[in-house]
């Protein structure tokens, strides 16, 4: 295997161009004083990233996974990202376990 500079400069690129997002946010977080309707639509940006990552899954595959994803999206209304998705793999799991 052979490494391409150019590749390696494009995955760093993208690396360092996330990271400085995510600490631009935590910045301007810091300095800015949220409202609460602010606060509310913060709030709400995780359970949308989750569902519109599960919602093209439900929509292509069988009846285990579909139910699955309306198990993860439910419980990203209420719980942490990662309880949501345990939630939904464990669901996929348990229905194919019982022959779904």
């Amino acid at each position: 295997m052979s490494l391409d500079l150019a590749t390696l400069a494009a995955i760093l690129a993208m690396a360092g161009a996330t990271m400085m997002t995510r600490l631009a946010g935590l910045v301007v977080l810091k300095f800015a004083t949220l409202t609460p309707r602010a606060r509310r639509m913060l709030d709400a940006i995780p359970p949308a990233v989750m569902v519109a990552v599960v919602t093209p899954t439900a929509l292509a595959t069988g009846p285990a996974e579909s139910l699955a994803c309306a198990v993860t999206a439910l419980a990203a209304l209420r719980l942490p990202m990662l309880a949501a998705a345990t939630a939904g793999v464990a669901t996929v799991a348990l229905m194919r376990l019982a022959g779904l």
